[in-house]
């Protein structure tokens, strides 16, 4: 899931702005400067592939080993504008609209993170890959933990920041969850004052998947054998102590908490993200136990 942002740092004087404008906030020239490639609009690249009752649209940047991007709620590939170029220099870099967000329209009336998962799967069926690296941020996050659980063949290994496995306050903060409920309301509202209103159906869609999706047991996580890099900032919309439950839920796993960092690591830590996320995909994972604790 994706979210405003919360608080007020020295080095982030952005103002809290509601859910519904995160796609737009994602993409504003406060995170990153302009790039001279127009990435999720470009048109030299982009493609749709026409999969499970939809047309998703995909870019695809760089040569190499195969590595899959997925973007948070309300996102879209331009959500990833931090990443790209730096990962495109080692990766065949390919990054989608989740279904009903950015170009991939989706005229149905609900979504669900498996839903989303499994066409994602498709996507890569479509691309003829048979195994990818996965860095999914929020949403992406969640749908990255799904598409190992139900494709375990796809995934060689995956980042995640800030997903969440229950759509309750012990999964969200309770500000977060409120504002989603808040927001909820609010759209629920303008869809009953405006019938012909497809934009505001389509928003209502997607905010609303956060407050009845997903429903993952830390139990099903043990599924999940590849190694897992679990990431969240310390002042973060998914609670540490969730996010470190993630991480020990899973057999082969990593956790980093970012201090002095809110949900958007891939944006606020691009750094920090971008080189250890690039060094755990290209370092054998090490199960430290044991004397190894003391080193």
């Amino acid at each position: 899931m994706t979210f405003g942002i919360f608080t007020k740092r020295k080095n982030m004087p952005v103002k809290y702005l509601p859910i519904i404008a995160i796609a737009l906030l994602l993409s504003s020239t406060t995170f990153a400067q302009t790039p001279a490639i127009k990435y999720g609009d470009n048109a030299s690249v982009g493609k749709y592939a026409d999969i499970r009752g939809f047309k998703m649209y995909y870019e695809i940047y760089g040569t190499g080993e195969p590595l899959l991007f997925i973007h948070p709620n309300g996102g879209s590939i331009k959500s990833f504008e931090n990443q790209i170029e730096f990962f495109s220099k080692k990766y065949q870099v390919i990054l989608a609209d989740s279904r009903a967000q950015g170009k991939s329209t989706d005229a149905a009336d609900s979504l669900s993170y498996e839903l989303m998962a499994d066409d994602y799967n498709a996507l890569l069926d479509h691309l003829k890959l048979r195994q990818v690296y996965v860095i999914g941020w929020s949403d992406g996050g969640i749908n990255g933990l799904l598409l190992a659980m139900r494709h375990p063949d796809k995934v060689k290994k995956l980042a995640a920041t800030g997903a969440n496995l229950s759509p309750d306050t012990t999964a969200l903060h309770p500000y977060v969850y409120n504002d989603i409920l808040q927001t909820d309301k609010r759209l629920l509202d303008s869809m009953k004052k405006s019938s012909n209103a497809p934009g505001v159906k389509n928003a209502y869609k997607i905010n609303h998947m956060m407050l009845v999706h997903p429903h993952i047991k830390p139990a099903q996580l043990h599924k999940i054998t590849v190694p897992v890099l679990i990431i969240g900032g310390d002042h973060e919309a998914i609670p540490v102590k969730h996010t470190a439950l993630i991480a020990e839920s899973l057999p082969n796993s990593y956790l980093w908490i970012i201090p002095a960092s809110g949900h958007s690591t891939p944006v606020y830590q691009k750094s920090w993200f971008n080189g250890l996320v690039e060094s755990f995909f290209t370092q054998p994972y090490v199960k430290i136990e044991g004397t190894g604790r003391y080193y």
